[in-house]
């Protein structure tokens, strides 16, 4: 479900937030840390180490910033 559901659909959970999140950075090439990210997604043909250097357009980052906002209204963790 996306974070701009219509009012009156159920609100994403923290969890499908987080996925949608970093599967944006998975699709960019971007090599994950954590050890639940690394179960997830794995860091097969990685590239990018940084965040910011993950070469996403204006579109997916405006997604990211949209999901982030979602995750913190939420009371998500990090």
């Amino acid at each position: 479900m996306s974070p701009s559901a219509p009012s009156g659909a159920a609100a994403p959970s923290c969890e499908a937030l987080w996925t949608e999140r970093n599967a944006i950075f998975k699709a960019g090439g971007y090599c994950f840390r954590t050890p639940q990210a690394i179960r997830a997604f794995g860091n097969a043909g990685c590239q990018y180490d940084d965040e910011a250097e993950v070469p996403l357009s204006a579109r997916q980052r405006e997604q990211v910033a949209r999901i982030r906002t979602s995750e913190r209204s939420l009371g998500c963790t990090p």
